[in-house]
């Protein structure tokens, strides 16, 4: 394992998070990036990425990793992943010239009996079309979740392996350090692999959508969703570990991308993906509730509500925006007064008509609504009398019921989540 070099080309979110789980297993590990200035903050221990834990083991095993901009370190390895973050455009197609790049440039450096594997996400097709000798180029499924990602990098559920051959070995250097991990290692062809990917994650989606679509029917027929969940983790056909939580649609870019790479293959070979659509438009439906129980309330709390916003990422334990709710919502309430406070979000927001704050409570001064949108932790520990006293009004709007609903109602608030109905009344 001492002997083993690992390469990482493209210090982004996946790139940087796998390389330093690669130094938590023990192996010395070339973290390469063409930008100057990120591998210099990276020497001197400074990240831009928010992911728990990242820093403390960048730190902790810093003296396996080399970080570089001289593409010419590559040479030393024995596998090299390419591993940097793929763009998605507001139609969530892929971007894959950064891919396209790393690639050629790990190519021009690598030894030639080093393992080429693509990490990044990559449609059906991608691989194969490598110029790289078949038995020594793969393609491996990322398993990155933002907010999750270190977690993921060293405990990974399995790995994927696309391969020109599945009948064939893994070459040592790249079966070695698969094994580090300690979880199955599924080799399959360069297709499979690449698709597998998407079928996860529409596997995801499927779920994510009916969920949303029942815990909506549960608001207007005096269920509550979360009575039911329960119920459908003891049914073997679900199981366990499904994802029942109800939620805003989808966002983050991921999932999105690989919608639309199912929809464009359905298109080219006339295959149906009505399913898919009809996820798509869901997705887009429910990113309306906070807006819609918003609308609802507003008019009866003056001529400029003051709205506070807990939380702009769109997920929590991360710094992405990408395709967050709140950012959405802010450009489409220009007659609302905005404060809002999020621990982690940049202090470049997208969208203007909005205060920032420092403290989740400075956020309530004065408000008269409420909307819990990124689940952080910090925001389920908190004292109602404290928010009573704070806010004007008396809505809060708790999509992902971070908040304790039934204290909230009786101390007079209004208290709307998704999956339930409404609780109690807003009291001045």
């Amino acid at each position: 394992m001492d002997s083993l070099v690992i390469g990482y080309v493209g210090m982004t979110h996946l790139g940087l998070n796998s390389a330093v789980a690669g130094a938590v297993l023990g192996f010395s590990v070339v973290a390469f990036h063409d930008d100057f200035e990120v591998i210099s903050d990276l020497n001197a221990g400074i990240t831009s990425i928010t992911e728990p834990r990242l820093t403390e083991n960048l730190s902790a095993h810093k003296e396996r990793l080399t970080f570089t901009s001289d593409p010419a370190a590559l040479h030393r390895c024995d596998v090299v992943y390419v591993s940097v973050d793929v763009p998605t455009d507001a139609q969530a197609s892929s971007d894959l010239a950064p891919v396209i790049r790393f690639v050629n440039l790990a190519r021009a450096h690598m030894r030639v009996d080093a393992s080429l594997v693509v990490l990044c996400q990559v449609p059906p097709g991608f691989t194969r079309s490598i110029d790289w000798p078949e038995s020594q180029l793969f393609y491996q499924v990322e398993t990155l979740i933002f907010g999750r990602a270190m977690e993921r990098a060293l405990q990974p559920e399995r790995f994927i392996i696309g391969v020109a051959d599945a009948r064939q070995p893994l070459p040592l250097g790249l079966s070695s350090y698969l094994a580090a991990f300690g979880c199955p290692v599924l080799p399959m062809r360069y297709e499979s692999a690449e698709l597998a990917k998407i079928a996860i994650n529409l596997f995801l989606v499927s779920t994510v959508t009916t969920v949303n679509i029942l815990a909506e029917l549960c608001e207007h027929v005096g269920a509550d969703w979360f009575d039911i969940i329960p119920a459908l983790r003891l049914d073997k056909r679900i199981g366990a570990y499904a994802y029942l939580q109800p939620g805003l649609g989808i966002a983050g870019g991921n999932l999105e991308r690989d919608l639309r790479t199912v929809d464009n293959l359905s298109a080219i070979y006339r295959t149906d993906a009505a399913a898919v659509k009809a996820w798509v438009v869901n997705s887009a439906y429910r990113k309306n509730w906070v807006f819609n129980k918003i609308q609802q309330f507003s008019a009866a709390q003056g001529a400029r509500p003051v709205l506070a916003l807990w939380g702009l990422t769109y997920k929590e334990n991360t710094d992405s925006l990408k395709n967050s709710v709140a950012i959405d919502l802010i450009g489409r309430l220009p007659q609302l007064t905005i404060n809002a406070y999020d621990p982690a979000a940049p202090e470049k927001l997208p969208v203007g008509g909005v205060t920032r704050v420092e403290k989740k409570f400075d956020a309530l001064q004065g408000a008269d609504m409420l909307a819990v949108l990124t689940p952080w932790g910090e925001f389920r520990d908190v004292s109602v009398a404290d928010m009573q006293a704070a806010m004007r009004g008396r809505v809060v709007i708790d999509p992902y019921r971070i908040l304790d609903g039934e204290a909230l109602a009786s101390y007079g608030f209004l208290y709307s989540c998704l999956g339930r109905a409404d609780l109690g009344r807003p009291t001045k």
